[in-house]
C-alpha cells in the first residue's frame, strides 16, 4: 500500500515498503505501462508545518515494442524519488514537478502520483530488442533480423544528385 496515515508521521518518520499494481488507474494514460507491480521503498517524514518529504526508490518491468522491428521487449525501469507533499501552495511551489499538493482535509498521503511521475521519466522512450537490430524493411516489411530481404536498396531520391557527384572521379 502506498498510502500513509498523517497521524503516523507526528513523532517520527515512516518507512514505506509497498507496490503499485499494474492494473491501478494511475497507469491509465501512461505510454509504457508496467507489466508487473512497481515496488517502492523509502522514507516519509515531516518537513515542517503541512509539509512532508519522501525519499526512496522504485523498480519495475514493462513490456514495450522495439522501435525498429516491433518485437515485444521486456524493459526494466527504476530510479530514485525525492519529492515534497505540501498542504498549501503559499510559496508558489506548484510549478515544481517534485512538489505535490495535498488537500487540507486529507488524512493520508498517497505516494502513487509521485511513483507514476518517476516511472514516466524512467521508462526508455525508444526501446531496442538489441543494439544491432536491423529492423523491418520499409518496402516489403520483412524482419531483417530473421530473413534476408530481396528488395533493392533505394535511397531517398532527393539525395541522388549527391551520390552521382561523389561517384565521379
Amino acid at each position: 500500500m502506498l498510502s500513509v496515515d498523517l497521524r503516523s508521521l507526528e513523532g517520527q518518520a515512516v518507512l514505506v515498503d509497498g507496490s503499485a499494481d499494474p492494473e491501478d488507474r494511475i497507469w491509465t494514460d501512461v505510454a509504457v505501462r508496467p507489466s508487473s507491480p512497481v515496488t517502492v521503498h523509502g522514507r516519509l517524514s515531516r518537513a515542517g508545518d503541512g509539509r512532508y518529504f519522501f525519499t526512496g526508490e522504485f523498480e519495475g518491468t514493462a513490456v514495450g515494442e522495439c522501435t525498429r522491428c516491433l518485437t515485444e521487449v521486456l524493459v526494466r525501469a527504476g530510479d530514485s524519488i525525492q519529492c515534497l507533499f505540501v498542504e498549501s501552495d503559499e510559496d508558489g511551489l506548484d510549478d515544481d514537478p517534485d512538489v505535490f499538493l495535498l488537500d487540507t482535509k486529507s488524512r493520508s498521503i498517497d505516494l502513487r502520483p509521485a511513483v507514476r511521475e518517476g516511472w514516466i521519466l524512467a521508462v526508455p522512450s525508444f526501446v531496442l530488442c538489441r543494439e544491432d537490430c536491423k529492423g523491418l524493411c520499409p518496402t516489403c516489411g520483412v524482419d531483417r533480423n530473421t530473413t534476408a530481404c530481396a528488395c533493392p536498396e533505394h535511397g531517398d531520391p532527393r539525395w541522388a544528385a549527391l551520390t552521382q557527384r561523389t561517384a565521379e572521379p
